[in-house]
């Protein structure tokens, strides 16, 4: 049900801390965009400035009141959409997929907030199948299907765009962990169970079945502990539920065994190859060979295993353990060896709680290698455009050979945000000058390739492209995989709330609440909200940036109850029961003070106390507090610097509020002129509210418009029903003397369970959900019934001057839903808004807050949610119906941004189209400086002025109409006055390129919105076209005349050389920083040594399947030679003795005569030894020795196969020995005569034929054989009358069929016989009665 697009979602929300149960579901987009669950919600956040984007709600199941845990998240892979559409209805680019623990699969669209469309999920027992991982998969250009693991071992695929699940493999008794695309084919994933089960699937469209490819792989590791795990599983459940039913209940391996973690990553190196995590060992699989190349045990120290992370950057890969540790492995230089060579804590153990937050999720950053991919394809010399202060500083980048951001996820609400460096040796200036060195060959390959590249020479070129691969790699031919050392600072945090709400504390001051500076200057309303948590912390929320403005630890245990005392200062408590010798409960009371930060404890008794505190109540000036025990007198303290107790009273109360500020006379206040925080035309950083909204507390302004601004009321009830209203004034306290209601309200069923008090009104409710509401200056009185649960809570909503409706309460009740009414309408039941339409969360705590200046501004209702969200919701008064939330015409502007949103990604789609192709064009870095027209202008040279744009593109070919970047210049003025559109360092990367090459602004242009792939394509072009350019080049130069040049590298007699040998050139490799860019390799030397490394790897395997791909592997290479001493090795008792002995002699006859030789002798003494000379007939056939290869075949029982290889390669009488042999094994063996005389026929064996129908005593059949025999015979004589000679001789030749002459004894006997079996049948039928019914 997609919202209409005109109506706001909630206009503040804050997620809740994610914790084990949304099984650390996380991920980050290539544009920089992470998305991790919270709860029921979804988090989105902006990596770059590490900022709070939005927070997506999932909204609840029609049979459930409460949204379910989210367990995958998952971003489209979905591009920017370049076609330009009338209306932008959908952002397919920002769409997420989202499981829950319910098996509910949504596409949640970001724009909208809300599901665009609910998968097919609902097979038996779909309730119960949680969803463990989600996998986008391309199965056409422009169309993605979803793959989801539901339950312990069910895998689904769904199409995404009718959400029907068209493929379904239960993989039982296994436990699938994660999905996973294969970076090298979008087409392909894999998914890995607990047991090291791994199911490689290729889809080839998304209809039935039929389009799904499956090869099932097992990966062998110790799952001792898991069966461990397994036993103690079902004794638990079993013993737990008697009933029966399903050991895991269809719960996913997350929640099944959540410290029993196994995941997998596809290396983004070497295609096939993937990094397998167990919890106490990583194993290096290698798909194509069915094998592990390499596995080794965590060392001690390290904690089990979390999640695998390979850095497209270099060949490292960093792996997370449960104890918040990630350590860093590198491969060994031409092998597949990995070594671990540092450890490093992503919980630092300084300012964290005890015990140590959690790390639940991690993800690495896949924008930040195609950026230094561009990066380091520019030079540093000129970097003069811009002067910038830098973190991301390239001073001494001669050191750094890779630069990766980490994003780390924990239990407490924090994101961190890590920047991993690998750095070549310090000492080393060997490394430095090749650097140097390297940067200088950058330069000109850069520089001259687009201008001179047809006057290169091929020696030219060759050297150019060589030195760029190192200088892509930033590290020097000296720099050695021992002298890198890793290095991870913490870089960014983002704080949102640190664990699961208990408590929502508004700020509602009057005008007797002093400022905490002193003085008498009164205190103000603020947008900050406390919450208390179950951590003990108390989270101060700023409403209008949406962030957490301070966190304090205060308590060890729950914040029980939390109270504003004025607008600067919180007062909480806390208790834990005493020891079992004292007994008792220790309560701790602490006034917290938000300006310093400082904590106060008061009331600290020496030992444990009999009762607990049941709550806390501060009076709305912030002097008085009252303190309920559970079964204790309430004490009444006076909030002064040193808090003093007044005295205790010693009722049975069983609630107490003070009365809120009531409405200040227009006469005595007029209201100020500030512009209001909530009014329409609200634009920029919103102005405190004016202090003249509060009023004066006084007891007794309602009734006779006296004034004594020290004293405070409050009204209570007792357990009886019975009601009353005190006054404090200094330190004596009073009764109000109230005018009583005409009616009793003493309640017959239920005690009274909340209250609200604002003078004149005193509203109560009970636990049988009646609403009482009564005047304590008139006396008038009134009730209805809610006909719902006991009432928890009940809150007045502020009035300003000139609203005539004070009587809007909101209600909580005991089931954690609410409504609100307003008393002043006839009916309050009629007009109330009901929970129901505010879904996906039960409601812990709610309050109003109390910001409204203007009568027209909108009432705003802080929600505190059983997910541990905190939710801001507007509502219009000027509603008819009052149960409408946002009901505004526009949706709610971003009120304020402490730091502008860097993240171009989120634009709407023709603005982001605008500023990619402004940045493809070429526009002066000045431009992205905000105030670059106000401050700056006089400062930079042919700066502009503030109505000309023109002057920011640069001059660069114009391609289509040349006022069109003005114009596009003009759309986005309103973002860049606001600094939205990059941060610092992308823009100082931009300023470097800019002027460079179109292709490194297009790549940019691509990187910066997620593109990787076709920003590579832009970085390789131009190798592409000057490898293109070359061979014309050479082509030509061979045409005309030889001149003398450059000494050419021969590739062919290069790689003949090399794969003699079987080793890679002379030359630098390095295992670091290689980047992205050898995907879209294409040059015979590089693709060849790619290639030739990977042979390494395998030396060491054994097994026939490894044989057989290393054998193709050589052969792809040239070494024919090692493939064929590998295929000799081969025994004779291998199932793959003839195909390789076959190979061996195919692949030397192509080497040289000599080795021919050798392979048939060995191949043929192998042969003999192990008696398979079936084997042989491959290797027969290479010699041409067909008819043994034939009969080789048939001795084998190949029948078929022997006379197919006949018939391709024999004739005449050869060919006919082998049908007349194999029509006598038709005959004797399988006794069949019929199929045995054709063959004889064919074979030309007319004997053999007619003996075959003697044997069988056919008489009659032979007479016919023979009679057609010669019938043929003689019209295929006939029809060679055309020909007279030919015809004459063939007669002369062949007068009858062979074997079939009339004068040859076999034949007379047939005639004979024949006849005699005629005569015979004769008299049988003479003698015979005829048949009758």
């Amino acid at each position: 049900m997609p919202r209409p697009p005109n109506e706001p979602s909630w206009d503040c929300m804050l997620p809740g801390p994610p914790s084990k149960n949304n099984a650390g579901s996380a991920d980050l987009s290539s544009a920089g965009l992470l998305a991790y669950a919270a709860g029921s919600s979804v988090a989105i956040l902006d990596t770059h400035s590490m900022q709070l984007v939005s927070t997506l709600p999932l909204p609840a199941s029609p049979s459930s009141a409460a949204s379910p845990f989210i367990t995958a998240v998952r971003w489209s892979p979905l591009p920017l959409p370049h076609h330009l559409l009338e209306s932008e209805t959908s952002s397919p680019h920002l769409m997420l997929s989202v499981g829950d623990r319910h098996g509910r699969i949504s596409l949640l669209d970001f724009r909208s907030k809300s599901p665009i469309l609910f998968l097919e999920t609902n097979y038996p027992n779909s309730s119960k199948l949680g969803i463990q991982d989600l996998c986008w998969i391309q199965t056409r250009s422009d169309s993605w299907s979803l793959a989801a693991i539901s339950g312990p071992s069910l895998l689904s695929i769904y199409n995404t765009a009718t959400g029907r699940c068209f493929f379904k493999y239960d993989a039982s008794p296994e436990y699938f962990s994660c999905l996973r695309r294969d970076p090298f084919d979008s087409r392909h994933f894999c998914a890995l169970g607990l047991k090291g089960f791994l199911l490689s699937v290729k889809l080839l469209g998304d209809d039935s079945e039929n389009d799904v490819v499956l090869k099932e792989l097992q990966i062998r590791s110790d799952t001792s502990e898991l069966q461990r795990l397994e036993r103690d599983s079902s004794s638990s459940s079993s013993s737990s539920s008697s009933g029966g039913g399903g050991v895991n209940n269809g719960a996913p391996a997350s929640a099944l065994f959540p410290n029993y973690v196994v995941k997998f990553a596809f290396s983004p190196h070497w295609k096939h190859v993937v990094l397998v995590g167990f919890p106490r060992e990583m194993v290096l699989f290698d798909l194509q060979y069915e094998s592990v190349l390499f596995a080794t045990g965590f060392p001690r120290g390290c904690g089990k295993f979390l999640e695998v992370l390979p850095d497209v950057n270099m060949e490292v890969f960093y792996c997370v353990h449960l104890d918040g540790k990630l350590s860093t492995w590198r491969r060994k230089e031409e092998e597949q060896l990995h070594i671990m060579c540092s450890m490093d804590e992503l919980m630092p153990s300084i300012g964290t709680s005890v015990p140590s937050p959690l790390v639940l999720a991690v993800a690495i950053s896949q924008s930040d290698y195609t950026l230094q991919d561009i990066h380091k394809l520019c030079p540093d010399s000129d970097l003069d455009v811009m002067d910038f202060s830098n973190p991301f500083d390239f001073l001494d980048e001669s050191r750094i050979i890779s630069k990766t951001h980490l994003i780390s996820v924990s239990d407490d609400g924090k994101v961190w945000k890590w920047l991993l460096t690998a750095e070549g040796s310090r000492d080393s200036q060997k490394d430095i000058e090749s650097a140097k060195r390297v940067t200088k060959v950058g330069e000109v390959s850069l520089a001259e390739i687009e201008s001179r590249s047809e006057g290169f020479s091929a020696a030219e070129v060759t050297h150019v492209n060589d030195s760029n691969s190192r200088e892509k790699r930033k590290s020097g031919p000296s720099t050695v995989a021992d002298e890198v050392s890793f290095k991870m600072n913490l870089v960014g945090q983002l704080h949102l709330l640190s664990s699961a709400v208990t408590m929502l504390a508004v700020p509602s001051p009057s005008l007797t609440a002093t400022s905490a500076r002193g003085g008498n200057s009164p205190a103000v309303a603020v947008p900050l909200v406390a919450l208390g948590t179950q951590s003990g912390t108390i989270d101060v929320i700023d409403i209008s940036a949406n962030a957490v403005a301070a966190s304090f630890s205060v308590h060890n245990s729950v914040v029980r109850g939390l109270r504003w005392l004025g607008n600067s200062r919180l007062v909480s408590f806390s208790y834990t029961p005493g020891t079992e010798k004292t007994g008792g409960y220790v309560n701790k009371l602490v006034v917290t003070c938000l300006r310093s930060g400082l904590h106060r404890t008061f009331r600290v008794m020496q030992k444990p106390e009999r009762a607990p505190i049941r709550a806390l109540r501060s009076s709305s000036s912030g002097r008085y507090l009252l303190i309920l025990f559970r079964d204790a007198p309430v004490e009444v303290w006076a909030m002064t610097k040193t808090p003093i107790m007044l005295r205790s009273l010693a009722l049975p109360f069983t609630v107490l509020e003070w009365t809120l500020p009531t409405v200040p006379r227009p006469a005595q206040n007029k209201p100020s002129r500030t512009s209001s925080f909530l009014s329409k035309d609200r634009g920029g950083i919103p102005p405190i509210s004016s202090p003249t909204k509060a009023s004066s507390t006084d007891a007794k302004e309602g009734a006779d418009g006296s004034k004594d601004e020290f004293s405070e009321s409050f009204a209570f009830a007792l357990v009886n029903g019975a009601l009353g209203v005190f006054e404090v004034h200094g330190r004596r306290i009073r009764d109000f003397r109230p005018k009583w209601p005409s009616s009793s309200f003493v309640s017959s069923d239920g005690l009274i369970t909340a209250m609200a008090y604002r003078l004149p009104h005193v509203v109560m409710g009970d636990r049988s959900g009646n609403i009482r509401w009564w005047d304590v200056t008139t006396g008038q009185s009134s009730s209805f019934n809610t006909h719902r649960e006991g009432i928890r809570r009940i809150k007045f909503s502020p009035v300003v001057p000139g609203d005539n409706s004070r009587g809007r309460i909101a209600v909580l009740f005991y089931d954690n839903t609410f409504s609100v009414f307003d008393l002043d309408s006839p009916d309050p039941l009629a007009n109330s808004l009901l929970q129901p339409q505010f879904p996906g969360t039960l409601v812990l705590e709610l309050d109003w807050l109390p910001l409204r200046i203007n009568k027209d501004d909108p009432l705003l209702l802080c929600i505190a949610g059983a997910d541990s969200s905190f939710r801001l919701v507007e509502l219009n008064v000027h509603d008819p119906k009052i149960g409408d939330f946002g009901s505004l015409a526009q949706p709610s502007k971003e009120r304020f941004r402490p730091v502008p949103l860097p993240s171009p990604v989120l634009l709407p789609t023709p603005h982001a189209l605008a500023l990619r192709m402004v940045l493809q064009m070429g526009v002066k870095p000045s431009w992205f400086d905000a105030f670059s027209t106000a401050m700056n202008e006089a400062h930079i040279p042919g700066t502009p002025s503030a109505g000309d744009l023109r002057g920011y593109m640069i001059d660069s070919p114009r391609v289509g109409d040349s006022a069109v970047p003005e114009m596009l210049l003009k759309v986005l003025e309103p973002y860049r006055k606001e600094g939205g559109l990059l941060d610092e360092d992308r823009v100082r990367l931009y300023a470097k390129i800019v002027k460079k090459s179109s292709t490194l602004r297009l790549a940019f242009a691509a990187a910066i919105f997620g593109e990787s792939m076709e920003a590579l394509f832009w970085l390789q072009l131009p190798r592409a076209l000057n490898h293109l350019m070359n061979k014309l080049v050479n082509k030509s130069a061979q045409k005309g005349p030889r001149t003398a040049h450059a000494p050419e590298i021969d590739e062919a007699s290069m790689l003949s050389r090399i794969s003699s040998k079987g080793k890679s050139v002379p030359g630098e490799k390095s295992i670091l920083g290689n980047g992205q860019l050898k995907l879209m390799a294409f040059e015979q030397q590089e693709l060849w040594e790619r290639a030739n490394e990977r042979i390494s790897w395998h030396e060491k395997l054994e097994g026939e399947e490894s044989i057989q791909n290393r054998v193709h592997e050589l052969v792809s290479v040239g070494n024919l030679e090692a493939a064929v001493s590998l295929l000799l090795s081969t025994s004779p008792e291998s199932s793959y003795f003839y195909a390789n002995a076959l190979r061996a002699v195919a692949l030397s006859s192509a080497v040289s005569s000599s080795l021919l030789e050798l392979a048939v002798k060995v191949v043929a003494a192998n042969m003999v030894r192990n008696d398979r000379s079936m084997s042989g007939t491959h290797l027969l056939c290479a010699v041409g020795r067909y008819q043994e290869a034939c009969s080789q075949l048939q001795d084998a029982g190949c029948w078929t196969d022997a006379a197919t290889l006949a018939a391709t390669h024999l004739k005449g009488s050869d060919y006919a020995r082998v049908l007349q042999r194999w029509a006598e094994h038709v005959l004797h063996a399988e006794h069949n005569i019929w199929r045995a005389l054709i063959l004889y026929v064919a074979a030309g064996a007319l004997q053999e034929a007619l003996a075959a129908l003697r044997q069988a005593q056919l008489a009659d059949t032979a007479a016919m054989f023979l009679l057609v025999c010669h019938e043929t015979h003689s019209e295929f004589l006939s029809r060679l009358d055309s020909d007279e000679e030919a015809t004459s001789s063939f007669k002369d030749k062949v007068p009858h069929l062979p074997g079939l002459n009339p004068v040859d004894e076999d034949v007379v006997a047939v005639g004979e016989y024949f006849g005699q079996y005629q005569r015979k049948l004769v008299h049988l039928c003479m003698d015979s009665q005829p048949y009758t019914d």
